[in-house]
C-alpha cells in the first residue's frame, strides 16, 4: 500500500542525522541520468538520480520509493543490509513521503526474478540506495499525482504546476517542444526566417473581439494585441524578405469552447511568389515532416481536395470529417408539390440515412433531437426501416407511394437502416444535421481513432452575408485575393465571387487555413468598399496597408496553423486545456493566478481610465461561481 502522509520525523526520530533536514545546496552531488534512461546496460554504475518521490512502499525490511521526473519513473530500493552508508540511508528512507523532492545515490542492480516490470522503460532495474539528500518537503497534494486522476478540472487548474507533474500532461508538453522544433528545422530548410511581430498593435476589429491593452503614456488610446501578425507578414513580403513564419501567440477576445482559448498559439507563414500549389505543396510536406518526427505517423504522399460547396452538400460542414460516411443527401425535389407541407415548403431538405440505426431506442431519438435545437433546428424527423421491410414513423402516412420509391432510391434505404430529416433554412439543415452526423459516428463507432486523414477544403466564397450587422463581411478575412476574373463580381455579385483561399482539415478540424492576398492598392479599396467600409474608415484602419500596397509589393500568399490544435490531435487530448502549459477556464479565467483581477485605484487614474463598480462586483461574482 501506497504510504501517502506527509509527517515530517520528530525531533527525537532525527537523531544526530542532519541530513534529515532539508538542505541548502546540492553539496557537490551531481545528477547522471534522468528517472527514465537506466537499462540492463547500465547493471553495477553508480548513478545519482533526483525527482520527486511517486510510491512509497514499505515492506518491512526494504523500502521502495519510485522516483519520478518529467522523463518517467526509477524504481529505488533502500535495504537495511550492506555498508554504514547504505545502512544509514534505509534508516532515514523511513522519513520520506510521496512527492517529497530527493537526490538518491546508489548502485544499478536487476530486479528480483517474475519482478520486472515490461511496462516501464526501466522495468527489468532498480536502484539499491547507498546515499541520499533530501532536496524538500511537501505538503499533501490536493489530489493523486497520476494519470487516473479523477479531480475536478477546476482543482487542477488552481494547482496546474501540480497537474502537470502527472505523466500524460508532462509528456503532452514534451510532445509540443518536439512538434515546434520540427517546424522551425523544416521551414528553415526551405530558406524561411522566422521573425518577430510587434504585441501591441493597432485595434482592426473586422473579425473576433480585439484584447484592448492602455497605457499611461496614451490616456484615451488603446493599443491591441493582435489576432494575428496577418499585416505585419504582408508588410515583411513588401519588405522583401521573401519567405516568413513565426510560432506566435494570438488573441481574441470570444466565447471559448473545448478547442479554443482566449490567447492561442499559430505557425504563422508567408512567401513571395507563390501560387494556392505552392503554399498548399509547402503546408503538406510541413504536417507530414510534423507527424513523422513526433509520433511516427506516416500520412499521404499528397492531400485530397473538395470544394467548400461539396463540403457543405455532403458533410453539412467546411470541415468534414471524412474517416467516415454517412453523407448528407438533398431530398428537396422529391417532396416539392407533395402533400407533406412540413417538407414540401422547406426551404431546404435534407436527411442521413444511417445503417444499423433501427436500434436506435426512442430516448435516444429524443436526445438528438434535442441536440440538432443547438443549431436552430426545430425539431428532427425520422423514418426506422424494420427488418420486414416496413417503414415505421409518425410522418410516413403523409407520403406517396411515388415519393418513399425515390427516396429509397435515392438514400439506398435497407431494413435495420433509420434516416434523419431536417427541413429549414439551408445553413440550419446542414449545421443540425452535419454535427449529427459526428455524434452518430461516435455512436456506431465508424470513426478509426487512430486514423489521420487530411483534406484540403477550397473555393470558399470571398463574402458572405451578415444578416446582423446587415452587410458583407469577408469569409476568411479582408485581405484575402479572389479567384482570378472576379474582382468585378465583388461589385456586382457580392455572394458569387469565390476566394483564393484554402482551409487544411484534419479529422473533422481545421488546423489550418490561409490564402493568395490581394497585393494592389486599387484591389485592395475594392475589397474595403464591397465590405462596406467607407474610405474614410479604410485610411483610418488601414491606410498604413494600402500605402505599403504602393511601393511595389510582390503577390504573395501564406497559411496559419493552429499549433494547440495540431498537438491536440497528435497526443489525443480530448480538451485543448491538456496540450496548453498554463490554460484559461472556459470563462477566461485563471484560477491559480486569480487573473485577471481587479486592479488598484492608482493604476486606473494613471490610465485616465474610470471603472464601474456594477462590473468589477461582476467579474467577482463570476469567479467566486467558478471556484
Amino acid at each position: 500500500m501506497t504510504d501517502q502522509t506527509t509527517t515530517a520525523p520528530t525531533q527525537s526520530e532525527e537523531r544526530d542525522y542532519d541530513e534529515y533536514r532539508v538542505i541548502e545546496d546540492l553539496g557537490g552531488w551531481k545528477r547522471t541520468h534522468t528517472c527514465n534512461e537506466l537499462t540492463a546496460a547500465d547493471l553495477g554504475r553508480e548513478v545519482t538520480l533526483m525527482g520527486w518521490v511517486q510510491f512509497r512502499r514499505d515492506h518491512g525490511g526494504l523500502i521502495f520509493i519510485d522516483l519520478r521526473d518529467r522523463e518517467g519513473l526509477t524504481q529505488t530500493v533502500f535495504s537495511p543490509e550492506g555498508d554504514a552508508d547504505a545502512k544509514q540511508a534505509h534508516e532515514r528512507a523511513h522519513a520520506i513521503r510521496i512527492e517529497y523532492v530527493v537526490a538518491l545515490r546508489g548502485i544499478v542492480s536487476r530486479r528480483p526474478e517474475g519482478m520486472s516490470n515490461p511496462g516501464m522503460l526501466t522495468g527489468e532495474i532498480e536502484v539499491v540506495v547507498q546515499q541520499w539528500k533530501l532536496l524538500n518537503t511537501s505538503d499533501t497534494p490536493p489530489f493523486p499525482i497520476e494519470d487516473r486522476v479523477d479531480a475536478a478540472e477546476m482543482l487542477r487548474l488552481k494547482y496546474r504546476y501540480l497537474d502537470l507533474r502527472r505523466p500524460r500532461l508532462a509528456r503532452n508538453l514534451i510532445l509540443r517542444n518536439k512538434a515546434a522544433q520540427s517546424v522551425r528545422r523544416y521551414l528553415d530548410s526551405l530558406g524561411f526566417l522566422e521573425i518577430e511581430t510587434p504585441v501591441l498593435t493597432k485595434s482592426t476589429p473586422e473579425g473576433a473581439r480585439d484584447f484592448l491593452v492602455p497605457s499611461r503614456m496614451t490616456q484615451g488610446a488603446f493599443y491591441a494585441l493582435p489576432q494575428s501578425p496577418q499585416i505585419f507578414k504582408q508588410l515583411l513580403m513588401v519588405a522583401g524578405l521573401d519567405r516568413y513564419f513565426q510560432i506566435v501567440k494570438c488573441f481574441r477576445d470570444e466565447d471559448l469552447r473545448a478547442d479554443r482559448q482566449p490567447e492561442f498559439t499559430q505557425i504563422d507563414i508567408e512567401m513571395s511568389f507563390p501560387d494556392e500549389e505552392q503554399v498548399m505543396a509547402m503546408a503538406e510536406g510541413l504536417v507530414r515532416t510534423l507527424f513523422s518526427e513526433t509520433i511516427g505517423a506516416e500520412l499521404p504522399a499528397s492531400f485530397p481536395r473538395m470544394s467548400f460547396q461539396q463540403a457543405m452538400d455532403e458533410y453539412g460542414v467546411d470541415k468534414p470529417d471524412v474517416r467516415f460516411g454517412l453523407k448528407l443527401a438533398d431530398v428537396k425535389d422529391i417532396f416539392a408539390g407533395g402533400g407533406f407541407k412540413v417538407f414540401a415548403a422547406a426551404p431546404c431538405l435534407k436527411a442521413m440515412r444511417v445503417p444499423g440505426g433501427l436500434e436506435l431506442s426512442r430516448k435516444e431519438i429524443d436526445d438528438y433531437t434535442e441536440f440538432v435545437k443547438i443549431y436552430g433546428a426545430q425539431g428532427l424527423a425520422w423514418i426506422k426501416i424494420k427488418e420486414d421491410g416496413e417503414w415505421q414513423s409518425p410522418i410516413v402516412k403523409f407520403f406517396s407511394e411515388d415519393e418513399k420509391a425515390r427516396l429509397a432510391e435515392c438514400l439506398g434505404m435497407a431494413p435495420g437502416d433509420i434516416v434523419f430529416f431536417q427541413a429549414a433554412s439551408a445553413d440550419v439543415a446542414n449545421a443540425s444535421l452535419g454535427n449529427l452526423r459526428l455524434k452518430l459516428g461516435e455512436r456506431f463507432g465508424l470513426i478509426d481513432e487512430g486514423a489521420f486523414a487530411p483534406l484540403w477544403v477550397t473555393d470558399f466564397p470571398l463574402l458572405e452575408y451578415d444578416p446582423e450587422d446587415k452587410r458583407w463581411v469577408a469569409k476568411h478575412h479582408p485581405f484575402t485575393s479572389p479567384q482570378p476574373g472576379q474582382m468585378d463580381t465583388i461589385a456586382t455579385d457580392p455572394g458569387g465571387a469565390l476566394a483564393r483561399a484554402y482551409d487544411l482539415v484534419l479529422n473533422g478540424s481545421e488546423i489550418g487555413g490561409g490564402s493568395i492576398r490581394i497585393h494592389t492598392p486599387a484591389a485592395q479599396k475594392a475589397m474595403f468598399q464591397a465590405l462596406g467600409i467607407s474610405d474614410g474608415e479604410a485610411e483610418e484602419k488601414f491606410g498604413f496597408l494600402i500605402e505599403a500596397l504602393k511601393f511595389g509589393a510582390p503577390p504573395h500568399g501564406g497559411i496559419a496553423f493552429g499549433l494547440d490544435r495540431i498537438i491536440m490531435i497528435l497526443t489525443g487530448a480530448k480538451s485543448i486545456r491538456d496540450v496548453i502549459a498554463f490554460p484559461k477556464t472556459q470563462k477566461a479565467t485563471c484560477l491559480m493566478t486569480d487573473a485577471p483581477n481587479v486592479v488598484a485605484k492608482k493604476q486606473l487614474r494613471e490610465l485616465g481610465i474610470q471603472v464601474r463598480e456594477k462590473a468589477a462586483a461582476n467579474q467577482t461574482e463570476d469567479k467566486q461561481a467558478e471556484a
